[in-house]
């Protein structure tokens, strides 16, 4: 894949007043300075006083505890107001726009929270008797059903964890297709420069070597670059659409058909399928395997390392191939397919293997379903049509300022490159860091990588016209600030964060992962 070779400092370069004065208490007004556990908790104490058990055999042998566990204590008050103050410094999706491309970080309706949360449900344990499970699998079914409708593909394995696993999932179901065609020399993936980085690694991942088609002048796949990729040793290509550009590939169906010729198969990234649903079924486009993130398109809490799921649906071609478990139907009621010759009556499925220990992500599961039964496949397709919407709302607002990265209309997202602030002594980074002082957190940076200085804006379809005003506004006006020769303005930011700009290649560099006690200086 294409590396972005663009330097940017990260260390402060100038240093400004940030408002007149420091306080005594390290405070500014609301915002409450907040230190480490250790450092405001004592090593003496323990918010909660329990007496010395007495007698007792220690069953813990060689495991048994020679020192102090070292663990600051708290009173009970003292813990509450530490985590809670630190939860201030956090930004969330409940306290603005989170405009993060790719990421599609929208409201999460709490009425899927309060369905997931239902005991029957949350409380159930994956090694219960499959008897007391049947409404969970009836959930996964329906879930299912909705899943391969929206896709028009006749299958899906809903075990994949997330996005990537579910990338992992299509590609292992791609090399058994191959190898029980006897077609083991098939293993070079055609992957678009503009691929999410989980593209070529699963790829490598599962056994192929990777093969970079790149953009044509619009962004979008070069159908000569492709053409001219095509071979015998070709497994497939793994693409997505819309692209990471926020792009819809217009020649998606050409692409399918081409792969299909060549003997390969097509995966689709299915990440950014909360621009389309309702609008497109990718089956129809030719797709033999594609993920969707239930955590993105139906609005389960995305963010923070997961939760995630990302079941992957099948063509036709790749149906026998999907993972074990999944459901089927029997005369005792649904149960869990455990084994390639359990419940097989007809003997097509030929199962790659077991891709996780139980069958996916029980709260994701609830949470999707209820998204898609309260909005109905009309709401379904006015969320994505209102995503297109407003981030075409947002490139009109902002084109004649800041600069497209492509001419015309995009999808979900809208990217601008850096050539706005070409001469302006700022770059992205900088830029981004000042979006923090105006109360906004980033929006994605240097990504995609075929962009100099990329700037990626997913307002989702969650945000009204006046929250997306207000937030133009303010990248209106810093444009105009960085234009105006305020330099030093943006390379001091954030100046009203809880913390400064650090240096961030230091800190990825050498991070500081472990606190010690300062070293008491020697008395004199």
């Amino acid at each position: 894949m294409s590396m972005n070779t663009q330097g940017r400092p990260t260390r402060i370069e100038h240093d400004i007043d940030p408002g007149g004065y420091e306080t005594l208490s390290g405070s500014r007004g609301l915002d409450q300075a907040e230190p480490l556990l250790f450092e405001r908790g004592s090593l003496e104490v323990t918010g909660v006083d329990l007496p010395t058990p007495k007698g007792g055999l220690n069953r813990l042998g060689t495991m048994k505890r020679e020192g102090p566990i070292g663990l600051p204590g708290l009173a009970e008050p003292e813990a509450m107001r530490h985590y809670v103050r630190l939860s201030r410094k956090n930004y969330a999706i409940d306290l603005g726009l989170y405009p993060l491309g790719s990421c599609t970080m929208k409201h999460n309706p709490r009425l899927n929270e309060k369905m997931a949360r239902l005991p029957g449900f949350a409380d159930i344990h994956p090694l219960q008797p499959e008897k007391t499970v049947q409404g969970a699998y009836k959930l996964i079914e329906e879930l299912a059903r909705w899943l391969m409708v929206l896709t028009n593909t006749p299958a899906v394995a809903m075990s994949p964890k997330a996005g990537a696993h579910g990338e992992l999932c299509g590609m292992m179901a791609i090399r058994a297709a191959l190898d029980a065609r006897g077609e083991t020399g098939r293993r070079r993936v055609l992957v678009p420069e503009s691929a999410h980085g989980t593209n070529p690694a699963t790829a490598v991942q599962c056994g192929f070597f990777t093969d970079e088609i790149p953009a044509d002048k619009t962004g979008r796949v070069d159908m000569e670059a492709f053409k001219a990729k095509l071979g015998d040793d070709v497994a497939g290509i793994m693409l997505t659409n819309p692209n990471t550009c926020g792009l819809f590939e217009r020649d998606i169906k050409e692409i399918a058909d081409l792969i299909h010729e060549a003997g390969g198969y097509f995966y689709c990234d299915g990440a950014n399928f909360n621009a389309i649903v309702g609008r497109v079924r990718p089956g129809d486009l030719g797709i033999d395997a594609m993920h969707i993130n239930l955590h993105k398109t139906f609005s389960t809490p995305h963010g923070g390392g997961g939760p995630g799921s990302g079941p992957t649906v099948f063509s036709e071609a790749l149906a026998p191939f999907a993972p074990l478990p999944f459901i089927v139907k029997t005369a005792d009621g649904a149960q869990l397919k455990m084994a390639e010759n359990d419940g097989d009556a007809d003997g097509e499925a030929r199962p790659f293997g077991r891709l996780t220990a139980f069958h996916g992500q029980m709260g994701m599961f609830t949470r999707a379903l209820t998204y898609m039964m309260s909005h109905g496949a009309d709401g379904l397709k006015q969320a994505s049509e209102d995503a297109v919407l407003n981030a075409n709302y947002i490139l009109a607002r902002l084109k004649d300022v800041m600069t497209p990265a492509f001419d015309g209309t995009c999808m979900h997202e809208a990217l601008f490159d850096d050539r706005f602030l070409k001469d302006t002594g700022v770059t992205t980074l900088d830029f981004a860091k000042a979006m923090i002082d105006e109360g906004y957190h980033p929006m994605t940076m240097y990504f995609p990588l075929v962009v100099h200085g990329a700037m990626l804006i997913e307002p989702t379809e969650t945000e009204s016209k006046s929250g997306l005003d207000r937030f133009c506004d303010v990248l209106l006006g810093l444009a105009a600030a960085a234009a105006a020769g305020d330099a030093d303005r943006f390379r001091a930011a954030p100046v009203h964060a809880p913390m400064r700009r650090l240096d961030e290649t230091r800190a990825a560099r050498q991070p500081v992962l472990r606190w010690t006690p300062p070293v008491a200086e020697a008395a004199e």
